[in-house]
Protein backbone atom coordinates (compact mmCIF):
# COMPACT_ATOMS: atom_id res chain seq x y z
CA UNK A 1 0.00 0.00 0.00
CA UNK A 2 2.92 2.16 1.15
CA UNK A 3 4.65 1.83 -2.63
CA UNK A 4 1.39 2.35 -4.44
CA UNK A 5 0.83 5.81 -2.95
CA UNK A 6 4.58 6.71 -3.31
CA UNK A 7 4.10 5.99 -7.08
CA UNK A 8 1.27 8.03 -7.66
CA UNK A 9 2.89 10.91 -5.58
CA UNK A 10 5.39 10.92 -8.63
CA UNK A 11 2.81 11.11 -11.61
CA UNK A 12 3.03 15.03 -13.06
CA UNK A 13 0.75 16.84 -15.23
CA UNK A 14 2.64 17.74 -18.62
CA UNK A 15 2.12 21.73 -18.72
CA UNK A 16 2.54 23.18 -21.92
CA UNK A 17 5.28 24.94 -22.80
CA UNK A 18 5.64 28.90 -22.87
CA UNK A 19 6.86 30.39 -26.43
CA UNK A 20 9.19 33.10 -25.37
CA UNK A 21 8.15 36.68 -26.29
CA UNK A 22 9.24 38.07 -29.55
CA UNK A 23 12.20 40.35 -28.69
CA UNK A 24 11.68 43.86 -29.07
CA UNK A 25 13.39 47.61 -29.22
CA UNK A 26 11.65 50.73 -27.88
CA UNK A 27 8.54 48.31 -27.85
CA UNK A 28 8.79 47.65 -31.92
CA UNK A 29 10.05 44.17 -33.50
CA UNK A 30 13.33 43.53 -33.22
CA UNK A 31 15.94 43.15 -36.09
CA UNK A 32 18.29 40.16 -35.20
CA UNK A 33 21.54 42.15 -35.62
CA UNK A 34 24.83 43.06 -33.64
CA UNK A 35 24.96 46.31 -32.26
CA UNK A 36 27.23 48.67 -29.89
CA UNK A 37 25.93 48.11 -26.20
CA UNK A 38 23.07 50.08 -25.11
CA UNK A 39 21.82 50.08 -29.04
CA UNK A 40 19.62 47.90 -30.65
CA UNK A 41 16.92 47.89 -34.19
CA UNK A 42 13.44 48.00 -34.33
CA UNK A 43 11.58 47.45 -37.17
CA UNK A 44 9.01 50.36 -38.01
CA UNK A 45 7.28 48.64 -41.41
CA UNK A 46 7.93 45.82 -43.61
CA UNK A 47 6.30 45.04 -46.71
CA UNK A 48 7.75 48.03 -48.96
CA UNK A 49 8.90 46.91 -52.59
CA UNK A 50 12.32 49.52 -52.58
CA UNK A 51 12.32 51.83 -50.06
CA UNK A 52 14.92 54.56 -50.37
CA UNK A 53 14.35 57.70 -48.78
CA UNK A 54 13.27 58.10 -44.87
CA UNK A 55 12.26 61.70 -43.55
CA UNK A 56 11.48 62.21 -40.01
CA UNK A 57 9.06 64.56 -39.38
CA UNK A 58 8.82 66.53 -35.57
CA UNK A 59 5.52 64.83 -35.17
CA UNK A 60 7.00 61.67 -35.26
CA UNK A 61 5.69 60.22 -38.33
CA UNK A 62 7.76 59.80 -41.12
CA UNK A 63 8.23 60.31 -45.14
CA UNK A 64 9.51 57.02 -46.95
CA UNK A 65 10.10 56.84 -50.91
CA UNK A 66 9.97 53.43 -52.46
CA UNK A 67 11.17 52.91 -55.59
CA UNK A 68 9.00 49.48 -56.27
CA UNK A 69 11.59 48.42 -58.96
CA UNK A 70 14.23 50.60 -61.22
CA UNK A 71 11.04 50.39 -64.09
CA UNK A 72 9.87 53.68 -64.71
CA UNK A 73 7.10 55.58 -62.99
CA UNK A 74 5.87 53.22 -60.79
CA UNK A 75 7.10 54.59 -57.50
CA UNK A 76 5.09 55.59 -54.53
CA UNK A 77 5.32 58.49 -51.60
CA UNK A 78 4.45 57.16 -48.01
CA UNK A 79 3.55 58.66 -45.11
CA UNK A 80 4.13 56.40 -41.75
CA UNK A 81 1.79 57.73 -39.47
CA UNK A 82 2.27 56.94 -35.60
CA UNK A 83 -0.83 55.09 -33.93
CA UNK A 84 -1.81 57.21 -30.92
CA UNK A 85 -1.01 54.98 -27.35
CA UNK A 86 1.83 52.84 -29.17
CA UNK A 87 4.98 52.61 -31.10
CA UNK A 88 3.48 51.19 -34.19
CA UNK A 89 3.40 53.14 -37.72
CA UNK A 90 0.14 52.91 -39.87
CA UNK A 91 0.99 53.29 -43.39
CA UNK A 92 -0.71 55.61 -46.11
CA UNK A 93 -0.39 56.30 -49.56
CA UNK A 94 0.39 60.25 -50.55
CA UNK A 95 1.79 60.21 -54.15
CA UNK A 96 1.81 57.20 -56.90
CA UNK A 97 3.14 56.48 -60.38
CA UNK A 98 6.53 58.64 -59.52
CA UNK A 99 9.45 58.00 -61.66
CA UNK A 100 12.10 56.17 -59.25
CA UNK A 101 12.03 58.44 -56.00
CA UNK A 102 14.70 58.43 -54.46
CA UNK A 103 16.33 61.58 -52.02
CA UNK A 104 14.00 63.31 -49.84
CA UNK A 105 14.62 66.47 -47.27
CA UNK A 106 12.75 69.02 -45.40
CA UNK A 107 13.61 72.81 -46.86
CA UNK A 108 14.51 75.86 -45.04
CA UNK A 109 10.50 76.23 -46.15
CA UNK A 110 9.63 73.32 -44.27
CA UNK A 111 8.52 72.12 -47.76
CA UNK A 112 8.87 68.49 -48.82
CA UNK A 113 11.30 67.99 -51.38
CA UNK A 114 11.56 65.22 -53.25
CA UNK A 115 14.12 63.67 -55.86
CA UNK A 116 12.79 61.71 -58.95
CA UNK A 117 14.44 60.93 -62.06
CA UNK A 118 15.96 64.43 -64.34
CA UNK A 119 12.97 66.42 -61.60
CA UNK A 120 12.84 67.86 -58.32
CA UNK A 121 9.25 68.77 -56.74
CA UNK A 122 7.79 70.00 -53.49
CA UNK A 123 4.77 69.97 -51.52
CA UNK A 124 3.75 71.41 -47.90
CA UNK A 125 3.28 68.11 -45.40
CA UNK A 126 0.07 70.15 -44.04
CA UNK A 127 -1.39 70.33 -47.41
CA UNK A 128 -4.12 67.03 -47.29
CA UNK A 129 -3.95 67.20 -51.05
CA UNK A 130 -0.31 66.76 -51.73
CA UNK A 131 0.19 69.70 -54.44
CA UNK A 132 3.40 69.31 -55.55
CA UNK A 133 5.32 72.07 -57.62
CA UNK A 134 8.36 71.24 -59.52
CA UNK A 135 11.59 72.82 -58.79
CA UNK A 136 13.99 71.38 -61.02
CA UNK A 137 12.98 69.91 -64.38
CA UNK A 138 9.28 69.03 -65.09
CA UNK A 139 7.08 72.19 -65.42
CA UNK A 140 9.80 74.05 -63.76
CA UNK A 141 11.71 77.16 -64.95
CA UNK A 142 14.99 75.35 -64.45
CA UNK A 143 16.12 72.75 -66.99
CA UNK A 144 15.83 69.02 -65.89
CA UNK A 145 18.32 66.57 -64.18
CA UNK A 146 20.48 64.29 -67.13
CA UNK A 147 18.89 61.06 -65.16
CA UNK A 148 21.15 59.32 -67.74
CA UNK A 149 23.10 55.60 -67.46
CA UNK A 150 23.80 53.95 -64.50
CA UNK A 151 23.31 56.64 -61.78
CA UNK A 152 20.23 58.34 -62.85
CA UNK A 153 18.53 58.73 -59.37
CA UNK A 154 18.48 61.89 -57.01
CA UNK A 155 20.03 62.90 -53.93
CA UNK A 156 19.88 66.54 -53.07
CA UNK A 157 21.28 68.23 -49.73
CA UNK A 158 19.96 71.92 -48.36
CA UNK A 159 22.86 73.84 -47.43
CA UNK A 160 23.15 75.87 -44.17
CA UNK A 161 22.63 78.85 -46.65
CA UNK A 162 19.62 77.36 -47.96
CA UNK A 163 21.04 76.58 -51.29
CA UNK A 164 20.27 72.97 -52.92
CA UNK A 165 23.20 70.74 -53.61
CA UNK A 166 22.68 68.06 -55.70
CA UNK A 167 24.14 64.50 -57.15
CA UNK A 168 24.35 64.10 -61.21
CA UNK A 169 25.60 60.54 -61.56
CA UNK A 170 27.93 59.23 -64.07
CA UNK A 171 26.21 57.53 -66.99
CA UNK A 172 28.58 54.98 -67.19
CA UNK A 173 31.07 52.89 -65.06
CA UNK A 174 34.62 54.21 -65.62
CA UNK A 175 33.91 56.22 -68.77
CA UNK A 176 33.44 53.11 -71.73
CA UNK A 177 31.93 53.19 -74.42
CA UNK A 178 28.38 51.68 -75.42
CA UNK A 179 29.65 48.31 -76.57
CA UNK A 180 31.86 48.19 -72.95
CA UNK A 181 35.14 49.39 -74.85
CA UNK A 182 37.65 51.42 -72.94
CA UNK A 183 38.06 55.07 -73.09
CA UNK A 184 40.40 56.36 -75.61
CA UNK A 185 43.31 57.69 -73.00
CA UNK A 186 44.26 60.12 -75.60
CA UNK A 187 41.39 62.15 -75.17
CA UNK A 188 39.42 63.56 -72.45
CA UNK A 189 36.18 61.68 -70.97
CA UNK A 190 33.73 64.28 -72.56
CA UNK A 191 30.91 63.17 -70.46
CA UNK A 192 32.59 64.05 -67.18
CA UNK A 193 33.95 67.54 -68.64
CA UNK A 194 32.04 70.64 -69.23
CA UNK A 195 29.42 72.92 -67.54
CA UNK A 196 26.60 70.33 -67.72
CA UNK A 197 29.36 67.73 -66.57
CA UNK A 198 27.99 63.86 -65.37
CA UNK A 199 30.21 62.67 -62.43
CA UNK A 200 29.52 65.96 -60.95
CA UNK A 201 27.07 67.93 -58.38
CA UNK A 202 25.59 70.72 -58.94
CA UNK A 203 24.37 74.22 -56.87
CA UNK A 204 21.18 75.42 -57.23
CA UNK A 205 21.58 79.15 -55.41
CA UNK A 206 17.55 79.46 -53.88
CA UNK A 207 15.62 82.56 -53.27
CA UNK A 208 13.86 82.40 -50.03
CA UNK A 209 10.63 82.78 -48.78
CA UNK A 210 9.86 81.73 -52.04
CA UNK A 211 11.43 78.51 -52.75
CA UNK A 212 12.65 79.45 -56.25
CA UNK A 213 16.19 78.54 -57.91
CA UNK A 214 17.97 81.96 -59.51
CA UNK A 215 20.69 79.99 -60.78
CA UNK A 216 22.64 76.80 -60.96
CA UNK A 217 26.15 75.35 -61.63
CA UNK A 218 28.29 72.44 -61.31
CA UNK A 219 30.13 73.12 -58.27
CA UNK A 220 32.45 70.02 -58.74
CA UNK A 221 33.79 67.68 -60.61
CA UNK A 222 34.69 64.42 -60.65
CA UNK A 223 33.10 62.44 -58.33
CA UNK A 224 31.14 59.00 -59.78
CA UNK A 225 28.07 58.82 -58.03
CA UNK A 226 27.63 61.17 -54.57
CA UNK A 227 24.97 58.76 -53.19
CA UNK A 228 26.12 60.21 -49.52
CA UNK A 229 26.23 64.06 -48.88
CA UNK A 230 26.36 65.99 -45.58
CA UNK A 231 27.32 69.24 -44.49
CA UNK A 232 29.47 69.43 -41.23
CA UNK A 233 27.39 71.17 -38.31
CA UNK A 234 30.21 73.60 -37.36
CA UNK A 235 32.55 74.09 -40.44
CA UNK A 236 29.49 73.94 -43.19
CA UNK A 237 31.38 72.25 -45.43
CA UNK A 238 30.02 69.50 -48.05
CA UNK A 239 31.63 66.27 -47.29
CA UNK A 240 30.89 63.03 -50.06
CA UNK A 241 31.21 59.84 -49.88
CA UNK A 242 31.68 58.48 -53.25
CA UNK A 243 30.82 54.91 -54.83
CA UNK A 244 33.94 53.82 -56.49
CA UNK A 245 34.31 52.09 -59.92
CA UNK A 246 33.46 48.29 -60.85
CA UNK A 247 35.03 45.48 -62.25
CA UNK A 248 38.34 47.25 -61.81
CA UNK A 249 40.38 43.47 -62.45
CA UNK A 250 38.76 43.16 -66.04
CA UNK A 251 41.54 46.13 -67.08
CA UNK A 252 44.02 44.98 -64.41
CA UNK A 253 44.63 40.95 -64.98
CA UNK A 254 46.93 40.65 -62.27
CA UNK A 255 44.25 40.83 -59.55
CA UNK A 256 42.86 37.75 -59.13
CA UNK A 257 39.50 39.40 -58.13
CA UNK A 258 38.46 43.43 -57.17
CA UNK A 259 37.04 42.32 -53.67
CA UNK A 260 39.54 44.95 -52.01
CA UNK A 261 39.77 47.74 -55.01
CA UNK A 262 38.88 50.43 -55.51
CA UNK A 263 38.36 52.12 -52.19
CA UNK A 264 35.29 54.43 -51.68
CA UNK A 265 36.23 57.68 -51.00
CA UNK A 266 35.68 60.59 -48.14
CA UNK A 267 35.94 63.91 -49.36
CA UNK A 268 34.94 67.66 -48.59
CA UNK A 269 33.70 68.78 -51.46
CA UNK A 270 34.45 71.86 -52.74
CA UNK A 271 33.52 74.54 -55.42
CA UNK A 272 35.29 74.00 -58.75
CA UNK A 273 37.91 71.11 -57.52
CA UNK A 274 38.21 68.05 -59.77
CA UNK A 275 38.15 64.86 -57.82
CA UNK A 276 39.36 62.39 -60.53
CA UNK A 277 36.84 60.07 -62.01
CA UNK A 278 36.86 58.12 -64.69
CA UNK A 279 40.69 59.09 -64.94
CA UNK A 280 41.97 58.26 -60.90
CA UNK A 281 40.45 56.02 -58.55
CA UNK A 282 41.54 54.78 -54.40
CA UNK A 283 44.29 57.44 -53.42
CA UNK A 284 44.53 59.31 -56.59
CA UNK A 285 46.31 56.33 -58.46
CA UNK A 286 45.59 56.38 -62.48
CA UNK A 287 43.22 54.39 -63.74
CA UNK A 288 44.09 51.71 -65.78
CA UNK A 289 42.67 53.02 -68.73
CA UNK A 290 44.27 56.11 -68.31
CA UNK A 291 47.68 55.12 -67.21
CA UNK A 292 49.77 58.23 -68.02
CA UNK A 293 47.68 60.40 -65.83
CA UNK A 294 49.71 62.43 -63.40
CA UNK A 295 46.80 62.45 -60.21
CA UNK A 296 48.67 64.32 -57.85
CA UNK A 297 49.31 67.45 -60.21
CA UNK A 298 46.11 67.11 -61.46
CA UNK A 299 43.23 65.80 -59.14
CA UNK A 300 42.54 66.26 -55.83
CA UNK A 301 42.88 63.03 -53.28
CA UNK A 302 40.29 61.65 -51.15
CA UNK A 303 40.77 62.82 -47.18
CA UNK A 304 40.05 59.30 -46.24
CA UNK A 305 39.68 55.93 -48.27
CA UNK A 306 36.62 53.57 -47.00
CA UNK A 307 36.15 50.31 -47.57
CA UNK A 308 36.04 48.84 -51.19
CA UNK A 309 32.82 48.40 -52.37
CA UNK A 310 30.91 49.26 -49.44
CA UNK A 311 28.32 51.34 -51.62
CA UNK A 312 27.99 54.92 -49.04
CA UNK A 313 24.11 55.68 -49.84
CA UNK A 314 23.37 57.95 -46.69
CA UNK A 315 25.43 59.48 -43.99
CA UNK A 316 24.86 62.23 -41.86
CA UNK A 317 26.78 63.76 -39.23
CA UNK A 318 25.26 63.31 -35.62
CA UNK A 319 23.98 66.42 -34.02
CA UNK A 320 21.50 64.60 -30.87
CA UNK A 321 22.42 64.27 -27.48
CA UNK A 322 20.80 61.19 -27.31
CA UNK A 323 23.55 58.86 -28.27
CA UNK A 324 26.76 58.47 -25.89
CA UNK A 325 29.10 61.79 -26.42
CA UNK A 326 31.32 60.11 -28.38
CA UNK A 327 28.92 59.86 -31.51
CA UNK A 328 28.67 63.64 -30.90
CA UNK A 329 29.37 65.13 -34.42
CA UNK A 330 30.21 61.68 -35.89
CA UNK A 331 29.64 61.05 -39.35
CA UNK A 332 26.94 58.42 -39.50
CA UNK A 333 26.94 56.02 -43.32
CA UNK A 334 25.26 53.25 -44.68
CA UNK A 335 27.06 50.77 -46.00
CA UNK A 336 24.64 49.45 -48.55
CA UNK A 337 26.79 46.92 -50.80
CA UNK A 338 26.53 43.23 -50.99
CA UNK A 339 29.96 42.00 -50.90
CA UNK A 340 32.19 41.63 -47.69
CA UNK A 341 32.52 45.45 -46.49
CA UNK A 342 28.89 46.36 -47.21
CA UNK A 343 25.28 45.45 -45.09
CA UNK A 344 26.36 47.60 -41.93
CA UNK A 345 25.90 50.77 -40.28
CA UNK A 346 29.21 52.94 -39.41
CA UNK A 347 30.21 56.25 -37.28
CA UNK A 348 33.43 57.91 -37.97
CA UNK A 349 34.37 58.96 -35.14
CA UNK A 350 35.80 62.66 -35.23
CA UNK A 351 39.46 63.35 -34.79
CA UNK A 352 40.72 66.37 -32.95
CA UNK A 353 40.28 68.86 -35.43
CA UNK A 354 36.24 68.08 -35.29
CA UNK A 355 36.65 65.91 -38.89
CA UNK A 356 35.42 62.74 -39.38
CA UNK A 357 38.73 61.37 -39.68
CA UNK A 358 38.88 59.23 -36.35
CA UNK A 359 38.06 55.36 -35.40
CA UNK A 360 35.58 53.90 -37.04
CA UNK A 361 32.88 52.20 -34.87
CA UNK A 362 30.46 49.48 -36.59
CA UNK A 363 27.15 50.61 -35.24
CA UNK A 364 25.14 47.63 -36.71
CA UNK A 365 26.99 44.50 -37.83
CA UNK A 366 26.70 41.02 -38.31
CA UNK A 367 23.42 42.14 -40.45
CA UNK A 368 23.22 38.84 -42.10
CA UNK A 369 20.76 36.29 -43.66
CA UNK A 370 18.93 34.90 -40.74
CA UNK A 371 15.90 32.47 -41.42
CA UNK A 372 13.02 34.66 -43.15
CA UNK A 373 15.88 37.88 -42.37
CA UNK A 374 17.33 39.50 -45.35
CA UNK A 375 20.73 40.30 -44.83
CA UNK A 376 21.13 44.35 -44.60
CA UNK A 377 20.95 46.98 -47.58
CA UNK A 378 20.85 50.12 -45.91
CA UNK A 379 20.32 53.11 -48.25
CA UNK A 380 19.11 56.64 -46.43
CA UNK A 381 19.81 57.55 -43.07
CA UNK A 382 18.30 60.67 -41.03
CA UNK A 383 18.35 61.57 -37.18
CA UNK A 384 15.08 61.82 -35.63
CA UNK A 385 13.72 64.48 -33.18
CA UNK A 386 14.04 61.34 -30.63
CA UNK A 387 18.07 61.57 -31.43
CA UNK A 388 17.74 57.99 -32.96
CA UNK A 389 18.63 57.25 -36.84
CA UNK A 390 16.07 56.07 -39.06
CA UNK A 391 16.89 54.39 -42.34
CA UNK A 392 15.72 52.51 -45.21
CA UNK A 393 16.55 49.10 -46.14
CA UNK A 394 15.79 48.40 -50.19
CA UNK A 395 16.39 44.77 -50.58
CA UNK A 396 14.31 43.57 -47.51
CA UNK A 397 11.86 46.65 -47.72
CA UNK A 398 12.21 47.87 -44.39
CA UNK A 399 12.14 51.06 -42.51
CA UNK A 400 14.18 50.66 -39.11
CA UNK A 401 15.59 52.25 -36.42
CA UNK A 402 18.68 52.77 -34.50
CA UNK A 403 17.39 53.37 -31.04
CA UNK A 404 19.42 53.98 -28.21
CA UNK A 405 18.16 51.71 -25.20
CA UNK A 406 20.17 53.80 -22.35
CA UNK A 407 19.01 57.19 -23.27
CA UNK A 408 20.59 60.11 -21.55
CA UNK A 409 18.77 61.43 -19.05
Amino acid sequence: MLKSLLTSALVFTAIPAMAAPAPLCDGLPRLDVTTQPGFCVAVLADGLKFPRGVLPLTNGDLLVTDMVGWSEGQGKLWLLKRKQGGPAYERKLLLDKLDRPNGIVQGPDGMIYVGVVKRIFRFDPRDPQVTVTDVIGGSAKVPGLPGLGLHPLTTMRFSPQGDLYVNVGASTDHCEGEDGKAPDASKPCAAAEGPEALGAIREYKMAWPAGTVTGWRTYARGLRNSMALAFHPATGQLWQAENGRDAIQAAMPQLKNDENLPHEELNIVKAGQHYGWPYCYDDNQASPEYPKTNCAAKYTAPLRLLPAHAAPLGMLFYTATRFPDQYKNSLIIGYHGYRAHGHRLVALLPDKAGAPLGKSVELISNWERKGKQGRGAPVDVKQGQDGDIYMADDHNGLVLKLHYEAAKP
